[in-house]
């Protein structure tokens, strides 16, 4: 029997995951598009080169380890980036394991395609990333801006382990500082910029979420009846002392996914401007220094 090549094995995997209605949204958002990304991740190419690998014939041996990440990837319903350790955001590769969330920040759009820049101050030189993860925000922010130091806050002393192993994958050590924050809590600011991915997925959300989200550290992912818990005290904090934590013309870009109208039915009186990205313009915000001034009722 002639070997498979790797475009069928990648077409039997996704007829696989397809059948057993395993959920997408943690790099990839079909079956065809996980199962090359774990076919070829398996096999040990490129997982961006397909089209000068799709005829290349797999040996039986490989095919059948293949097989059984595949196996593995539906029986589990890990989310792929837990099983091959890798995620990308914007072209650049992070480590991750089940200590941290998956990467898939939008915020990373905006550093890559500098849509935030122009709201920057030109002498901008300090960054925070709040609930940083593993990281991949504040190792992207340093990528963008040459010239900063980013401080990568977190809760979880696991996520902040994980964030150090990406900041030391890019050599980024003497750029960024790792620190564990209860929010703004343990932060030293002012900062130019505070980039932030919070907990905020409401209850009823959390509740019917797909096993590969409720394989992510849950206190990354809920926050309260609305969502909305983090973000009242983050904003609250940022409110009550904003010389604190940000510059004259510091800015704020924090991500809120689908829960838009519960942020605005909590925030009703910040002015905030919605950002582009690939999913639309309800996913991101930007609020500067001066919104957290306007007089609240």
């Amino acid at each position: 029997m002639s070997a498979l090549t790797v475009i069928a094995l990648i077409e039997q995997a996704a007829e696989q995951l397809e059948a057993a209605q395993v959920a997408y949204g943690h790099g990839t958002a079909t079956a065809f598009d996980e199962a090359a990304w774990l076919v070829l991740w398996r096999l040990g190419l490129p997982i961006d080169q397909l089209d000068e690998v799709e005829q290349q014939p797999v040996p039986p041996e490989a095919a059948a380890q293949v097989q059984a990440l595949i196996d593995e990837r539906i029986r589990t319903r890990k989310p792929a980036a837990y099983l091959t350790q890798e995620a990308w955001l914007q072209g650049v590769p992070f480590y991750v394991d089940e200590r941290a969330i998956v990467p898939r920040s939008f915020i990373a759009e905006v550093l890559a395609d500098g849509s935030i820049d122009p709201w920057l101050h030109p002498q901008s030189t300090r960054v925070l990333d709040l609930c940083t993860g593993n990281g991949s925000l504040a190792v992207l922010a340093a990528m963008a801006y040459p010239d900063v130091q980013v401080d990568g806050a977190d809760l979880s002393t696991d996520a902040l382990a994980v964030a150090r192993i990406n900041v030391d994958k890019h050599a980024l050590q003497s750029r960024i500082t790792l620190l564990q924050s209860d929010g703004l809590g343990s932060v030293q600011g002012p900062y130019d910029l505070i980039l932030c991915n919070p907990p905020y997925v409401n209850a009823t959300s959390m509740a019917a979420l797909p096993a590969e989200y409720q394989a992510e550290p849950a206190m990354a992912l809920g926050s309260g009846a609305d969502g909305m818990d983090f973000c009242r005290a983050f904003i609250g904090a940022l409110r009550a002392d904003p010389d604190r934590y940000l510059t004259e013309e510091g800015v704020v870009v924090l991500e809120i996914g689908n829960e838009r109208e519960h942020f605005e039915a909590a925030f009703p009186d910040l002015p905030v401007f919605w950002l582009a990205t690939s999913s639309g313009d309800d996913q991101l915000l930007l609020f500067t220094r001066e919104a957290l001034d306007t007089p609240i009722g």
